[in-house]
């Protein structure tokens, strides 16, 4: 019986050998790739969101992008610390959920959970939206086709990490390094120039709208918060790195708020400097680009390389969620596929869940990043103060040497990550925000569902209790068969084999063919009785069940065993009528008998 490729691809594998999987795991620097794009690719928006805010007060308003990012950049510093100690106490991963889990109660882990899964696949489109808008900023004739475009990254970071994470981690290493690279050198060259080198862009009339005051502040705040999302990504993918793998994640975390706070620093002094304000037809970070490369080759080169990272940057969400998938299903909240492993390993039913709700919410905005933005940021902000609170009740409780410094460390991050919560929420509600409060407690409510079902099965079936003995009874195997055939007689061996009585049951709607099978089998005698069953309006399933149903109530055990042809080559599964897979499942469904499966394999 098969499936077709698409299922073969998510089957579960044998598991590695002992030894064999740690090639197929992280290193620090192959943990940067995979899991910090998102976080580093941010430094192409975060900043002109910024900017974009703070214009509507005039040219002169952008004085404020420093000392703003400043404050966004001590938030950076506190979350980095903070996920670092969460990768020390909860090497499992899950960040946040793993956190609320063990400090903060079932209804907070769900929560966190929740939020947690929004983010990432949000992440997914606006990275891939993002990217398509760059890539039709080079190339105008896509644009038109963004969602296409999306669409079509989309397949193939999905392909790449189907085939496992740490191949498509060091298919990512060079743009990593080259991103790297490139941002480092806008920041360093544009320091050491006096002015910028060229000047792109058409530029527009800037007219005061608003006074700069504290709700411009913090609402220009509050969209630079966008920069901060990824941070938490390496802590909710632990178990993907080598060991020691605590070190390696904790050493990951620290490069990535050291790169990342040093290049949103950079940029946003030379926006001050340089009085960078939004141009028609160029980005902000294009603008500081081409003052600090020129217009050249560097110039196109960088464009082209932010492209391509800020569509790799939905990487890090596809080496995040699927762990947080499988834990959610070890703790019953999730369906238990989506723990299953492959040999690489990959948690492939993850991977393939979050390409299918990305790919539905591309098409929903139709591929637009400006639809996407509002939504962004709100759940990982939930996130972080969870993680924070969650350690605060950690150090309380366990009191390890030094706990009261944590505490004050993780208190404080709370109150920072609740306060830029709460901004983003307020500033962004109408904007979109409100869709993220709907849908957390949808989620709440689907892992509450699940765990219910779980518990419920668990109590049937048993399950922690020791059972009575197994009663010996009489067993009937009954072999649904068409004809006399090879088939027929490797079905009625295994058969005999397995059950005290057989009997072979064939469904026949013409009383010649009838009269010929028994005629038939009586020249074969095989030794086994023979059924048959009349079917005048050529149903094959519902007289098949219903002598089943009849024999069932015996007080034997029943099984039917469904013999079946298995071609050599898949494309001849398509000739085959399929209608054993029909009845199997019927009687799974209407019955309780044993239903087994048996193939018998072509040559051709």
């Amino acid at each position: 019986m098969a499936f077709g490729l698409a299922h073969r691809a998510l089957r579960p594998r044998v598991p590695l050998r002992h030894g064999e999987g740690d090639k197929h795991h992280l290193t620090s620097l192959e943990g940067l790739a995979a899991l910090s794009l998102d976080a580093l690719s941010s430094v192409a928006y975060g900043p002109e969101a910024i900017v974009v805010v703070l214009v509507a007060a005039g040219t002169g308003a952008l004085t404020a992008t420093l000392p703003i990012t400043v404050v966004i950049t001590v938030l950076l510093t506190m979350l980095v610390i903070s996920y670092r100690q969460v990768i020390a106490v909860h090497p499992d991963g899950g960040g946040a959920y793993a956190v609320a889990k063990k400090s903060l109660g079932q209804r907070v882990s769900l929560l966190a959970a929740a939020s947690l899964i929004i983010d990432y696949v949000l992440t997914v489109a606006v990275s891939l939206a993002a990217g398509a808008a760059s890539l039709a900023s080079a190339f105008p004739i896509l644009s038109s086709h963004l969602l296409a475009v999306c669409l079509l990254l989309l397949a193939l970071l999905t392909a790449v990490n189907l085939w496992g994470v740490a191949e498509s981690a060091r298919v990512l290493m060079l743009p990593t390094v080259l991103f790297i690279v490139s941002m480092l050198g806008i920041v360093v060259m544009g320091i050491l120039r006096a002015h910028p080198a060229a000047v792109v862009g058409v530029a527009h009339p800037v007219r005061a709208t608003e006074a700069l005051g504290v709700l411009l502040i913090l609402k220009a705040f509050s969209s630079g918060c966008s920069a901060l999302t990824g941070v938490e990504a390496i802590a909710n993918g632990v178990p993907m790195f080598r060991e020691p793998r605590i070190k390696r994640a904790q050493h990951t975390e620290l490069m990535l708020g050291m790169l990342l706070g040093v290049m949103l620093l950079g940029m946003a002094y030379l926006i001050r400097r340089d009085h960078v304000a939004p141009r028609g037809g160029v980005t902000v970070l294009a603008q500081l680009a081409a003052g600090s490369y020129g217009a050249g080759w560097e110039y196109y080169a960088t464009n082209l390389i932010v492209t391509l990272v800020l569509a790799l940057a939905a990487n890090t969400s596809f080496g995040g969620l699927p762990v947080l998938m499988s834990l959610l299903a070890r703790d019953n909240r999730l369906p238990h596929l989506f723990g299953l492993r492959a040999e690489r390993p990959v948690y492939r039913y993850g991977v393939v869940a979050l390409a299918l709700l990305s790919a539905l919410l591309l098409i929903a905005v139709g591929g637009e990043t400006h639809r996407l933005i509002p939504l962004f940021a709100i759940g990982v902000f939930t996130g972080f103060t969870i993680s924070q609170v969650g350690l605060v009740r950690h150090w309380a409780t366990e009191q390890p040497e030094g706990w009261l410094r944590r505490t004050m460390i993780n208190g404080l991050g709370a109150v920072l990550t609740t306060g830029a919560g709460l901004v983003l929420l307020t500033t962004k509600f109408l904007e979109g925000a409100w869709a993220v409060v709907v849908a957390v407690p949808l989620l709440m409510l689907l892992f509450t569902r699940v765990q219910r079902y779980y518990t419920a099965a668990g109590e049937e079936l048993g399950l922690g209790r020791i059972p009575p003995p197994p009663a010996r009874t009489m067993s009937l195997v009954i072999v649904p068969l068409g004809e006399v055939s090879r088939l027929a007689q490797r079905a009625l061996t295994a058969a005999l084999a397995l059950g005290d009585e057989v009997v072979a049951v064939s469904v026949q709607a013409e009383p010649a063919k009838a009269r010929a099978l028994k005629d038939t089998w009586e020249r074969w005698n095989p030794g086994v009785r023979l059924e048959i069953i009349d079917s005048p309006h050529r149903s094959l399933v519902q007289p098949m069940v219903a002598y089943v149903r009849r024999e069932a109530g015996g007080g034997r055990e029943i099984a039917v065993l469904i013999p079946e042809v298995e071609p050599r080559h898949r494309r001849h599964k398509i000739l085959q009528n399929q209608r054993g897979l029909l009845l199997a499942t019927v009687l799974r469904a209407r019955t309780d008998v044993v239903v087994c499966m048996m193939p018998y394999g072509l040559s051709v």
